[in-house]
């Protein structure tokens, strides 16, 4: 059985440098011009979005050649090896841009497409969490744990965006938001890191997810005791589609997937 641990100082030697670039350039995005191109798919990018993807993959290059790499700015290299790094440089560019500090760096590694390691950097606060299959996740070095809600009646349940929830599953993502006591928007990734340290207690998206947005929170969550999949209930690899339903809880897991079941 391999030993994940092993490639946490990769990991954590990546996501430095993706946060002092970052906090370096913060000031610009508050100051100064808002810089920015709009890609093919309408979403947005910077030049700090490239320039922090190419600092990671050469920290990874550097440190393990052999593996493959797939970047949300640059795609894949090497993609069909065996260990694959998955890495999101501005998870949250449009909260970036406009000074919101709730963006992120993404990086994670996935052994036969299954992600087995998880950061999730909050640079503007400088908080980290770190996933390992078989590890309790941390933030900072501090285990955290989800909290047990087992009524989304009662839950506080986060979504990244509204926007692009694909038609056929807007019934099912409407009835989550009628079924829920409180709802947050707009928090990236750094909502599912929330929910790892019981602070939420589910996160749903559809449409806007691809592999560089979902996989560094599958160790992440799964390892502070929570549960994430897809709206089929199917686990999370880098082939997998885009949609996502994260619980800090397995029964709630289980009632969002019965709810969003009905309304497709």
């Amino acid at each position: 059985m391999t030993d994940y641990i092993q490639f946490i100082e990769v990991a954590q030697k990546a996501a430095d440098v993706a946060r002092t670039t970052l906090n370096s350039h913060r000031d610009h995005y508050l100051y100064g011009n808002f810089d920015f191109e709009t890609k093919e798919d309408t979403s947005p990018v910077t030049e700090i979005d490239r320039k922090v993807e190419r600092q990671i993959r050469e920290v990874i290059q550097e440190m393990l050649p052999n593996h493959g790499i797939l970047g949300e700015e640059y795609g894949a290299d090497s993609k069909d090896e065996e260990f694959v790094w998955v890495v999101d440089p501005i998870d949250g560019t449009k909260q970036f841009i406009t000074g919101i500090p709730v963006y992120g760096t993404l990086i994670a590694l996935c052994h036969h497409g299954v992600p087995v390691l998880g950061v999730i950097d909050i640079p503007a606060v400088q908080e980290r969490w770190l996933g390992v299959k078989g590890q309790q996740t941390t933030l900072n070095g501090r285990p955290v744990f989800t909290r047990s809600c087992k009524e989304l009646s009662e839950s506080l349940m986060s979504s990244s965006n509204t926007e692009p929830v694909l038609p056929e599953h807007r019934r099912g993502y409407e009835k989550m938001i009628e079924s829920t006591k409180w709802r947050v928007y707009g928090a990236a990734c750094y909502a599912y890191a929330c929910l790892a340290s019981g602070k939420l207690d589910v996160s749903i998206d559809s449409g806007g997810m691809r592999e560089v947005d979902y996989c560094a929170l599958v160790p992440v969550i799964e390892g502070a005791g929570g549960v994430i999949t897809d709206w089929a209930g199917e686990p999370l690899t880098i082939h997998s589609g885009r949609t996502v339903v994260a619980a800090g809880d397995a029964d709630l897991h289980a009632q969002a997937l019965a709810i969003l079941a009905q309304h497709q």
